[in-house]
């Protein structure tokens, strides 16, 4: 298999197996966006049972906590057994216990097939972010990375409303949702397959394992996960943001992230090219920039048209932050120990989307939006001078 290192623009986006890898890492937005129009109507539905107000409200979640306990295994499977198997494994799992709510008569048994669609999800995003690193490196690494943000972003915003859509019709027709993965099933086993040793991985096979750098992956894991803790106060948060502003319609709410999801997909196409131009300290220093904007707008300017502007700059700042984290995780990392560094990416991903809404709503509820938010650009315009300080230091080094 030719390991693709030269950039090449939009060629490298159409490579079989890059836009199969986009449509896999599209099925994490999937996961939690398509069962959130379908909650009320399960509300109703399961009314007569004391606990369905608790077991509804962790619907969404429980796939993202059974992705954390489940993706350590799955990378350790991926690098012994090789990517394409559990890839296709993971999305025959996805289709059946994600499609399931259809038809499953309880609750708890609901909540068991979300269990299920999250150790799909853990083997399926485990494995492609591996082959990621299997088939590209360099800049057509970057640039199927940050395209993988994009397809997220723009899959996010076609199912949210394929969902929604289904949801008016009957409350358990979202589920159908996942099974539009079925479709794609025969070109994921065409296309992708375990790419044959380079000479470099066949050395890696025999070699000691390269310690230097897991303290380097470890530490851009940590950095992925807080980035994406506090993003997703954007997505559990903001429809009561909106709410306690006067906005409690819903196509406010569907508006305002699609908005954000629109700028994010946009901004992730261009990150190959600010990358190059002002390296990652640089590109860092921009996508912090942004969100921490963002999040300063949103709680101090009081125009309704105002968080439309701040949930632009939110989306594409994250956007633009988070492919470095797995470009420089994967490319500092040996072949025989990328489903390992695979894994703990997709974990740290799904920690803090996990982590977010149990510490952001204690937040909110002791400080108020206003101080939380102020909080928030704080720490984000920290992290974005820092980056800016790197930048402006090897530039100088340099001179």
């Amino acid at each position: 298999m030719q390991i693709s290192n030269e950039f090449e623009g939009l060629s490298v986006r159409r490579d079989p197996r890059a836009v199969a890898l986009m449509m896999a890492a599209s099925l994490t937005v999937m996961t939690a966006a398509t069962i959130s129009p379908a909650l009320p109507g399960l509300e109703r539905q399961f009314a007569d049972d004391v606990s369905s107000a608790f077991l509804i409200k962790l619907l969404v979640p429980a796939p993202s906590l059974a992705v954390v306990l489940v993706a350590p295994w799955c990378g350790v499977i991926a690098d012994r057994s090789g990517r394409r198997r559990m890839l296709l494994a993971g999305l025959i799992l996805f289709i059946i216990s994600g499609s399931a709510g259809l038809v499953l008569p309880t609750l708890p048994l609901i909540m068991f097939s979300r269990l299920c669609l999250g150790i799909a999800l853990a083997m399926i995003m485990t494995a492609q972010s591996a082959l990621l690193g299997d088939y590209f490196s360099g800049k057509a690494l970057h640039v199927v990375s940050s395209s993988q943000v994009s397809a997220r972003n723009l899959g996010g915003f076609v199912f949210i409303i394929i969902a929604g859509l289904l949801a008016s019709i009957g409350p358990r027709l979202p589920f159908a949702v996942y099974a539009l993965p079925l479709l794609a099933l025969p070109y994921f086993w065409r296309v992708i397959v375990d790419p044959s040793l380079r000479p470099e991985a066949e050395h890696d096979l025999i070699a000691p394992p390269v310690n230097g750098s897991r303290p380097v992956v470890y530490l851009l894991a940590f950095g992925q996960m807080i980035v994406t803790m506090l993003f997703f106060v954007m997505p559990t948060q903001l429809p009561f943001f909106l709410s306690e502003k006067g906005y409690a319609s819903p196509v406010v709410t569907g508006i305002a992230l699609g908005t954000l999801m629109l700028a994010g997909a946009g901004a992730a196409f261009y990150y190959p090219r600010i990358r190059d131009a002002v390296g990652y300290a640089g590109n860092w220093a921009c996508g912090f920039g942004l969100m921490a904007s963002g999040f300063a707008s949103l709680v101090t300017i009081d125009a309704g048209i105002a968080v439309f502007f701040s949930c632009a700059m939110i989306g594409a700042g994250y956007a633009l932050a988070i492919p470095g984290f797995v470009a420089l995780s994967l490319d500092g990392t040996p072949s025989n120990r990328r489903g390992k560094t695979a894994a703990l990416l997709t974990g740290s991903v799904f920690l803090g989307q996990f982590l977010s809404p149990l510490i952001a709503s204690p937040a909110i509820s002791e400080w108020g939006w206003r101080n939380s938010g102020i909080g928030l650009a704080t720490t984000l315009g920290a992290l974005a001078l820092a980056s800016a300080l790197t930048f402006w230091q090897s530039r100088h080094s340099k001179i």
